[in-house]
């Protein structure tokens, strides 16, 4: 009856964002269990519910180191939450009930085909199977690599290790269980110049990050590049770059001395971690400025549509830069890969761009003010929230509870999507059939 009745009211985007919300606060209210907590004293709300918003947001900012602070079963819950925000709460509901047997509504599709991003509804339920399946074929294979060197180090609480970092690292989330062993907040510093963690967790990253749509792309078409779709050569591509390229930088830049094996590693770990992943293996508090900004980039940019990730997206970004090249050539389309771009697909991106600008500045502005911080230490963090990325310089477990609340509130929009809250609160129904007069004005 309540199923129905929601069905009839809200649309598949409130849907999308009350699912959301429901598991940020069961997950609090598990946090705020004594059984959650070392010691049995049991988290705060606010406690529980930044670190509930942060896994199920996949972001990884903490108020409380995730090794000290929560117990095994603390843990356990933070990493069911980060595996269901990763792969999606509403995909995760549709798998259960495939495996059950029941069958999909259109409604539930109609969520689907929202939730990911997907171009059409055909073929939704199959390709959530898919994704579902995959997912955790690559996080059990990011332990089996990750299993030697944790051993080693953990003994048999390398096991552990393994599963928590593997799910972590592939949906994006940033969280780590190393705080009580190599110093707390430590993330993975420790691991700086351990090819047999920094490669696998990048790779999770980069996995995770690229988009289920792009995935089925390539089981389906394999190496053949030209047969992709648009959208995953963009992907594919514009990652590429955005990996490569920061690599360069970052090792030119920063890291400038020390054996090159470790700096190579460094450079790659750092180029990966800000699209969305926020484990780092360096103290980010020691970069310069300039490295500084190019990681704010990287993390508003973020991952692809329809991932574990989160941010402005790499399509959003290439469309963009398209855009700007067809101004420049004085053409009247904007095309990618032979493609030509709608313009409402444009207008999408112009509108991320000016959102993700936007909310973040004036989210650290408030920030600066009421913790009386920098207001570029600041930015940094509130760029970190939304992108859904984790890294941070040090500031959060200090802040206010005011900037807690500010950092839930743009995790939660980095998540659920930005155009996903638009659309829930402003009533679309109503189409607009007339135009109105032109007139000219000046840009630029």
């Amino acid at each position: 009856m309540v199923i129905q009745f929601l069905k009839e009211r809200l649309s598949s985007f409130k849907m999308i964002i009350l699912g959301f919300l429901l598991l940020i606060l069961v997950g609090a209210l598990l946090l705020m269990c004594p059984v959650s907590v070392n010691g049995g004293n049991g988290a705060s709300f606010e406690e529980a519910l930044f670190t509930s918003t942060s896994a199920v947001c996949v972001t990884g900012l903490i108020i409380k180191d995730t090794a000290e602070y929560w117990s095994v079963f603390g843990q356990t819950v933070i990493l069911i939450l980060m595996q269901i925000g990763g792969l999606g709460i509403i995909s995760v509901a549709v798998f259960f009930a495939m495996i059950s047997g029941r069958k999909i509504s259109l409604f539930q599709r109609s969520m689907l085909q929202d939730s990911i991003s997907a171009p059409q509804i055909g073929g939704i339920v199959k390709l959530t199977g898919f994704t579902i399946r995959i997912a955790l074929v690559i996080e059990m294979i990011g332990v089996i690599f990750m299993l030697p060197d944790f051993c080693k180090r953990y003994g048999q609480k390398g096991i552990w290790m393994s599963v928590f970092h593997s799910v972590s690292a592939f949906c994006n989330a940033g969280f780590d269980i190393n705080g009580d062993k190599t110093g707390l907040f430590s993330s993975l510093t420790y691991f700086a110049d351990d090819p047999g963690i920094v490669i696998p967790v990048s790779l999770l990253i980069i996995i995770g990050g690229i988009g289920f749509l792009t995935w089925n792309d390539i089981a389906v078409n394999k190496l053949h590049f030209n047969r992709y779709h648009m959208q995953s050569k963009v992907v594919l591509v514009t990652t590429g770059v955005l990996i490569v390229i920061p690599m360069l930088l970052l090792f030119v830049c920063e890291y400038t001395t020390g054996p090159l094996k470790e700096r190579i590693l460094l450079s790659l770990f750092q180029a990966v971690t800000p699209r969305t992943a926020g484990f780092n293996t360096a103290d980010l508090a020691n970069m310069s400025g300039t490295g500084h900004m190019l990681l704010i980039s990287l993390m508003m940019i973020g991952g692809s549509p329809g991932s574990t990730a989160g941010g402005m997206k790499t399509t959003t970004l290439a469309v963009l830069l398209a855009d700007a090249l067809a101004v420049f050539q004085r053409k009247k389309d904007v095309q990618l890969f032979g493609r030509r771009i709608e313009e409402s697909t444009v207008k999408i991106a112009a509108t991320l761009l000016v959102m993700y600008i936007m909310l973040p500045m004036i989210g650290a502005a408030i920030i600066s003010m009421t913790d009386n911080i920098p207001v570029e230490t600041c930015l940094f963090e509130t760029v970190s929230a939304i992108g859904t990325v984790g890294l941070s310089l040090g500031i959060t477990a200090a802040l206010s509870p005011l900037s807690h609340m500010i950092l839930i509130l743009l995790m939660f929009f980095g998540r659920v999507g930005g155009l996903t809250i638009v659309y829930a609160a402003v009533n679309t129904k109503k189409a607009e059939v007339s135009s109105r007069p032109v007139e000219k004005i000046i840009v630029g």
